[in-house]
């Protein structure tokens, strides 16, 4: 029996302009080097309407026909499936992806005029895939040309992310429990790597165990590049190259989170690599943790992003003027944004099937407020340069951030990442139990 469509893509139909047809393309391989690739990834567009998995695909969905919702794919092909895998194929891409009408790929730029004659609103997003974006404006501007017969083109192009990154914004329950074996297989992760962590380890061997967690538990990997930064390394935001040792005294920050199921987790804990942190190092800790906690049981219907960020700044601010990292008045630091020296990044993003997840952040130059379903990631820290001058010198090369994913409810926030501790006791209590 045929597999339904989606229920999401039944919602984008509702969604769209009468007289409309939509063209949505899937992601193509991409060249790693030479001949090979990188392991494919659908569009994230694409996956979240059809579920559809494999590269060079197009949806064509076009409410006003009998067949509603219909795919273009490679045909199945025994000689190429021997070496890359099998093929849904025509055939299934009917029966197991809900398709009611299928199609080799390689007769879309023939069918091209059927699909879009008799409508007046194309949904198609420009400036990703160049020779379609040629393919289909040449289809249109032909079809203008032809004056002297009943040929009706789109008059209009509109970008599907229009409706479908609003409808990504909120978690259906389905979304919410793939979400959660994501949360659960990063947190594990991250329990694994406190237990495991030791001086003179090095970063990556951090990094190899928590991707070995994540596909000992049927992840595709990790959602986003990990990162493993021991000691003046946690100051830098985004570093990846997790290549050095591991020092007795010094925190590891590790920003890892795993991809199941096509949607993201993302998880940051920073712990003492020797199991112990010590006074300086928890004094910037508990300042974070107080931060995060505080943001995160903010994280409820009607309050903004902006609400959220502004409460993190004012709680750090003021105790990095009692740690003596900055000095002055916390009203005045603010004002003249001395906090970003060192709390420099927003407070959290949007997650799901993207781990920087789509969905405006603003609505003209209003701060987009919290409704139920919305799911983000909370994670202020403090980072410390080495090089930092004027400051108690205990504090040079800490870099501390915890970040937990955390849904909105009318009954408040549901933490996606609790079976991480984050309480710095808990923290040393399990790493001093370890094996």
């Amino acid at each position: 029996m045929p597999r339904m469509m989606k229920s999401q893509l039944e919602e984008f139909m509702r969604r769209m302009a009468p007289n409309s047809v939509a063209i949505i393309p899937g992601a193509r391989e991409a060249t790693r080097s030479n001949d090979t690739h990188y392991r494919f990834r659908q569009d994230s567009d694409f996956f979240y309407l059809t579920g559809f998995e494999e590269p060079e695909a197009i949806a064509v969905i076009k409410p006003s026909e009998t067949n509603k919702y219909a795919l273009f794919v490679r045909p199945r092909d025994p000689e190429r499936e021997i070496w890359d895998g099998r093929r849904a194929g025509v055939e299934g891409a009917m029966s197991e992806f809900g398709a009611q009408a299928a199609f080799p790929i390689a007769e879309f730029n023939s069918k091209l005029r059927e699909i879009l004659i008799d409508t007046d609103t194309l949904y198609y997003r420009l400036g990703v895939n160049r020779e379609l974006d040629d393919t289909i404006i040449r289809e249109i501007s032909a079809m203008r040309g032809v004056n002297r017969k009943p040929i009706h083109s789109p008059q209009t192009i509109v970008d599907p992310a229009s409706i479908v990154h609003e409808m990504r914004v909120f978690k259906t329950p389905e979304e919410l429990e793939i979400m959660q074996v994501a949360a659960d297989i990063a947190a594990e992760a991250h329990v694994e790597a406190m237990k495991a962590v030791r001086p003179g380890m090095q970063e990556y061997q951090i990094e190899a165990l928590i991707e070995q967690v994540f596909r000992r538990h049927g992840a595709a990997g990790p959602a986003y590049t990990s990162i493993v930064g021991g000691g003046p390394n946690a100051t830098v935001l985004h570093y990846i190259n997790n290549d050095a040792e591991l020092r007795d005294g010094d925190l590891l920050l590790v920003d890892a989170g795993a991809e199941y199921k096509g949607y993201a987790s993302d998880i940051t804990r920073t712990f003492p690599i020797n199991g112990r942190y010590t006074k300086a190092q928890r004094e910037i800790y508990d300042l974070v943790l107080k931060a995060q906690m505080q943001c995160v049981e903010m994280v409820r219907p009607g309050v903004t992003h902006d609400q959220l960020k502004r409460h993190s700044i004012e709680v750090l601010t003021e105790g990095m003027v009692e740690l003596g990292l900055l000095k002055g008045e916390p009203e005045e630091l603010i004002k003249e944004k001395k906090h970003e020296q060192f709390y420099m990044h927003g407070l959290g993003h949007m997650i799901g099937i993207d781990v920087h997840d789509v969905g405006k952040y603003y609505f003209g130059q209003e701060s987009r407020p919290l409704e139920p379903g919305v799911v983000m990631t909370v994670e202020p820290g403090i980072y410390i340069s080495p090089d930092t001058k004027d400051i108690p010198s205990q504090y040079l090369g800490i870099g501390v951030r915890i970040e937990d994913d955390v849904l909105c409810t009318n009954n408040g926030p549901r933490v996606l990442t609790h079976k991480v501790p984050k309480q710095a006791e808990e923290i040393e209590a399990l790493m001093s139990n370890a094996d």
